[in-house]
């Protein structure tokens, strides 16, 4: 029979086991996209968003140190519950209950291992981060038994707040348009003739002239406040739905607040020309804040909790000692978990040596990189001209991707012009991305998106219209250049419009068939100052020369 110290200790030793045969697997097969953080550590990975501006995650600098604080707390009182239990005589929760049981936490290690494969197969590394979260619950609740987990449910489901969400920009947009047009209603009752052109902001009399960023559709804030509300409703609440309230109420907050912040950068600039407006829009950054935390607070206030608290876990908490059996139980586990997760670092490291299986979605050059050249004559009616790849491109990408450009020029009108680009991805899923951060990046301003079916020669397949524009400096003044831009995804045997689409195909084809097609990204863009209509024409004129001898049949639209 086991001593009261060996069966204390022994289930943190197999939690300790589970650990850091866990920690193992996640540092050295823990991401597979190498191409913009260049490490297989999910950890790794993970810090480096919130210390890198760029990803907009710092708040997860702040999450990390509340979460444990949060775990610690409930740690507390748990304890002080059950103390307080046991001190009443005749209370059944003083008895001794059955010993704690290790399935919850093998089921959560399992769970966590298996979700973690799924996103390294399908270069999800966020899907990983979840899986490193159920993963740290089951060896909390290994290791310290049911009051340990029941402890550590909110403080690492609270974690889930630290995820970079970089998918949010595509929800940002629209969320930002409509700020910008309250903005405007609101401008126009107070007698500022302000003009919105898409998501930018100008006085008629050019004092000052504003391009309104995605940080101010409040999407940037969202994540941060929202974190902010549930702890506080957490920590104020015990009920669900009044909790759930709290976090409802966040989002009229959000909007509201960034709504104020517009006006007052508005009315800033009205009164004292563009720096007003810039310093109106820097101290309105902590307004917003303000409104949406202070918002949640008076609604706190005039939601008293009305009902008797509940216990946190007293009253199916168990003794610090378990019985022989329930060791043994715990180690059975931790053994089972160490094999599965050794087996899975041969596995992954056997994924990951694997030459990428699948198809191209374009037909190739002889080097077996790029896609095949694009054409110097369209008939009579364009020449081509060669558009280099930028050197930030090429360091930014993974080395395996795939580049095919050019400029197409009318021989009627030089100034009738359409930009044909072909990017495919390498072996690393991060080949491409969004096509609207480059858009930004280079200075357009996207006035709508939409998705639709692009018709040509060859038939029908789904594109992503944009509508973009950008100022110009000419000698004569600054000129606004609108244009139309469309682009799409093929895959070996596949046409979609979305990255959401593309993403949700590779995936599926990753895990299922194990198959990692080479994605070709393609972006036609046209001058759109006659029109939409002539510049869709002009860009079919190119797209009926140029695709029937780049994208394959295996992929051809309907």
């Amino acid at each position: 029979m086991n001593s009261p110290r060996e069966t204390r200790f022994s289930p943190w030793l197999s939690a300790a086991a589970c650990a850091a045969a866990g920690a193992i697997l996640l540092q050295w097969f823990g991401n597979a996209t190498r191409g913009y953080i260049d490490s297989a550590s999910l950890f790794y990975w993970w810090g480096f968003q919130w210390v890198n501006p760029a990803s907009e995650t710092e708040h997860g600098l702040l999450i990390l140190p509340l979460a444990i604080g949060v775990f610690i707390r409930n740690l507390r009182n748990s304890e002080s519950e059950i103390r307080n239990s046991s001190s009443v005589p005749g209370n059944p929760r003083s008895a001794i209950r059955n010993p704690q049981s290790a399935w919850p936490a093998f089921a959560a290690l399992v769970a966590g291992l298996l979700l973690h494969a799924v996103g390294f197969a399908a270069q999800q590394t966020r899907v990983s981060v979840v899986a490193l979260l159920v993963f740290l619950w089951g060896v909390l609740r290994l290791g310290g038994g049911k009051r340990w987990g029941d402890a550590a449910v909110f403080p690492v489901a609270f974690l889930a707040f630290a995820i970079p969400f970089n998918a949010l920009d595509s929800v940002g947009f629209w969320l930002r348009l409509w700020v910008i047009k309250a903005s405007g209603a609101v401008a126009h009752a107070a007698g500022i003739g302000v003009i919105q052109n898409g998501t930018q902001l100008l006085a008629p009399d050019g004092r000052y002239q504003y391009d309104v960023a995605a940080a101010c559709s409040g999407v940037r804030s969202l994540v941060a406040l929202l974190a902010l509300a549930v702890l506080y409703g957490y920590l104020t609440f015990r009920a669900r739905w009044r909790r759930a309230s709290l976090v409802a109420l966040c989002f009229p907050l959000i909007y509201l607040g960034n709504v104020a912040r517009i006006l007052s950068v508005i009315f800033a600039a009205q009164a004292g020309g563009q720096a007003w407006g810039g310093r109106a829009h820097d101290v309105m950054g902590y307004g917003v804040f303000v409104i949406v935390l202070g918002g949640v607070m008076l609604a706190a206030r005039l939601m008293p909790e009305s009902e008797a608290p509940a216990e946190q876990g007293a009253a199916e908490a168990e003794p610090e000692r378990g019985s022989g059996k329930s060791a043994g139980r715990g180690a059975w586990a931790a053994g089972a978990v160490v094999a599965l997760a050794v087996g899975e670092m041969f596995f992954l490291a056997h994924l990951a040596s694997l030459p990428p299986r699948g198809q191209a979605g374009v037909r190739l050059a002889p080097d077996g990189r790029d896609p095949v050249e694009l054409p110097l004559f369209l008939g009579t009616d364009w020449i081509g001209r060669r558009v280099d790849i930028s050197q930030v491109e090429r360091e930014i990408l993974p080395p395996d991707t795939g580049y095919s450009r050019r400029e197409y020029v009318a021989v009627a009108n030089p100034l009738d012009r359409v930009y044909f680009s072909v990017v495919l991805s390498g072996r690393d899923r991060s080949s491409i991305h969004r096509p609207e951060l480059c858009l930004v990046g280079q200075g357009w301003t996207i006035l709508q998106s939409e998705q639709r079916d692009l018709a040509w020669s060859g038939g029908r397949f789904p594109v992503t219209l944009l509508h973009v524009r950008r100022e110009v400096r000419t000698p004569r003044g600054r000129v606004v250049v609108p244009q139309l831009v469309a682009y799409w995804f093929v895959g070996g045997d596949t046409i979609v419009g979305t990255q959401w689409a593309r993403l949700a195909v590779d995936a599926w084809n990753r895990v299922i068939h194990g198959r990692a097609d080479r994605w070709a990204y393609i972006l036609v863009q046209a001058d759109a100052r006659e029109g939409d209509a002539a510049a869709l024409g002009r860009m079919r004129s190119v797209m009926d020369q140029v695709l029937p001898d780049l994208m394959l049949p295996a992929a051809g639209a309907k």
